[in-house]
């Protein structure tokens, strides 16, 4: 078992390399995406105070080594699940799968989850829910740690892009009731990438 996996992060390093597909372009329209409806009173999760001036948030400069072809393992059996919030919501959750990746020669993992309800609804059937930690936490980003939107993949690999990661709502608004990253989502490494913390 121990064997398999090494080799299974050898070769996700090869996939990496190899991923010209997929480019910082993108991490920079995600940037440009979210300033905009943070700017916008209708979508924006802002307080009012903090709207009145808002320019753009914070961000890291965008890394390609922070973006990443995971190998994905789908889980089998997994039950629902009732994840932890901010508030004493729990929405039903279960365990996609989880991912195999490397980062600075570092073998990482992150299990993956989809939203039950979510699910139901036209145009997320196929959405996948990626909260981590990780040693940022609580220091340039958020403590509660950030989120990642992906989609199912047709094969058993994923792009995942940290420049793309976002802070909860409820890091800008205590209104908003948001999933609490589970501890084998916290990696022992520093993502230097996606949103930094809203207050200094």
């Amino acid at each position: 078992m121990k064997k398999s996996i090494v080799i299974l992060f050898f070769l996700l390093a090869q996939i990496t390399l190899a991923q010209a597909a997929f480019s910082t372009s993108e991490s920079q329209r995600f940037q440009t995406k979210i300033n905009a409806e943070y700017a916008d009173a209708a979508t924006s999760p802002l307080l009012a105070e903090d709207l009145k001036d808002f320019q753009r948030l914070a961000f890291y400069s965008i890394d390609e080594k922070f973006i990443v072809t995971a190998k994905l393992i789908r889980s089998k059996g997994e039950k629902p699940f009732d994840m932890n919030t901010s508030t004493a919501r729990t929405p039903k959750y279960i365990k996609y799968g989880t991912l195999y990746f490397s980062i600075d020669e570092q073998n990482l993992k992150l299990s993956i989850y989809q939203n039950i309800e979510l699910s139901k609804k036209p145009g997320y059937e196929e959405h996948l829910f990626l909260p981590f930690s990780d040693l940022t936490s609580g220091k340039e980003s958020y403590i509660g740690g950030k989120y990642i939107d992906l989609k199912i993949p047709k094969d058993d690999t994923i792009v995942i892009d940290f420049n793309q990661s976002c802070n909860p709502y409820c890091a800008y608004n205590s209104k908003y009731s948001c999933p609490i990253v589970p501890l084998e989502n916290d990696l022992n490494v520093a993502i230097e990438a996606g949103v930094k913390k809203f207050h200094n």
